[in-house]
């Protein structure tokens, strides 16, 4: 029986492809085989695990009803960002009365200021007049109390004369007259003095008005500032009814709802930092040895798989526990473990975010080399 010249062919080409293919498996496996295989060099310590971020409760300072919410889960705010407003009514009319306390107590003020100023100006020049008028009204009162004496003894010589008969009584009758005008300039100027003494002790009395004015002064600035510290007060209470994030990140949790009345102080979002993000690896206890904070890592993770991040071990827990049950570890026979957190330096374009798979790789020996995870 002849063999078909086509069966031939055909046979040949399996027996090629089949070859083929085996010696592509075969290169695999080999390929394969030496990954797993092949060590890290000296000086690194690889693990996996995922990436979390230092979290931030935003809560209110003061009780209220959730009237706004703006932000929802897995949007991301600055810092800053306006997150959830309170009823802000009663607020809003408390801020409005402490201003207008304020704005009356500020006229209230500069009209005093103005009346001292008025005061200090005025008294001192009243007190001066009211002396030279008392000097005036002395010297007055010493001119009419020489002329009168003049007068009385003009008059006791004119009787004296009279008596001698060298001269007339008209001359006696005019100098009474005279002795009699004198005395009432004498009371006139006695009463002059003692009004301008008045005057004068009135004058003075200005330096109380001036310490009186001063007080009301110094209580209405004492007041004033009560009123803007109580409008200062209003206003931050105002404005803690604004909730602001407190950094930038990722919203993870929103705990409060439209209408709900919330106590002070609990929590209303959970936020993210994304600039303080970590990776938490667990490293066998055989090997925590070998680590201290402050030595650098790098993370690689499946997204960029090309893209080592640059990250620093920050914290080292300072008991064993078991490996959690969603971490892998090459090694079963490790059951103790030590919770690292690797920082990330930074996060570019906070591409990475909480939940993501990573690798990392700790370098404890300076010159080691470094190189990528291997599974």
């Amino acid at each position: 029986m002849n063999t078909m010249p086509g069966s031939d062919q055909r046979g040949a080409a399996s027996v090629w492809l089949a070859v083929l293919v085996f010696l592509l498996l075969a290169a695999t496996a080999a390929w394969w085989l030496h990954r797993e295989q092949a060590p890290l060099p000296p000086g690194l310590i690889q693990a996996n695990g995922r990436i979390e971020g230092d979290r931030i409760a935003v809560a209110g300072k003061v009780a209220g009803k959730v009237v706004a919410l703006l932000v929802r889960e897995g949007d991301s705010v600055e810092k800053g960002q306006v997150m959830t407003r309170l009823d802000d009514r009663r607020t809003r009319a408390r801020v409005d009365q402490a201003r207008a306390a304020v704005k009356a107590l500020a006229a209230r003020l500069k009209g005093a200021r103005a009346s001292l100023e008025t005061l200090e100006k005025q008294v001192p020049l009243q007190i001066e007049s009211a002396r030279a008028g008392v000097a005036h009204a002395e010297a007055s009162l010493a001119a009419a109390k020489a002329r009168a004496e003049q007068a009385a003894r003009d008059v006791r010589r004119f009787e004296d004369l009279l008596k001698k008969g060298t001269v007339e009584e008209h001359k006696v009758e005019e100098a009474r007259l005279a002795w009699k005008v004198a005395r009432a300039d004498f009371a006139t100027a006695m009463a002059g003095l003692t009004q301008a003494r008045k005057k004068l002790a009135e004058a003075e009395l200005g330096r109380e008005r001036i310490e009186a004015k001063r007080d009301e002064v110094t209580a209405l600035e004492a007041d004033l500032e009560k009123a803007r510290a109580a409008l200062a007060e209003a206003e931050s209470l105002l404005d803690d009814l604004t909730i602001r994030a407190p950094a930038a990140g990722i919203v993870t949790t929103r705990i409060a709802d439209l209408g709900e009345v919330v106590a002070a102080g609990s929590p209303l979002y959970d936020i993210v930092d994304l600039d303080r993000l970590y990776l938490k690896v667990y490293v066998p206890e055989k090997e925590i040895g070998k680590l201290r904070l402050g030595l650098p890592a790098r993370i690689y993770t499946d997204a960029f798989p090309d893209q080592p991040f640059p990250a620093t071990l920050r914290y080292i827990a300072s008991r064993a526990e078991f490996t959690p049950k969603e971490v892998q570890t090459p090694d079963e026979r490790v059951k103790l473990v030590f919770a690292v957190k690797l920082y990330l330096d930074e996060n570019p374009g906070h591409r990475l975010t909480p939940g993501l798979p990573a690798d990392a790789v700790i370098r404890w020996q300076e010159k080691a080399p470094w190189a990528p995870p291997r599974w």
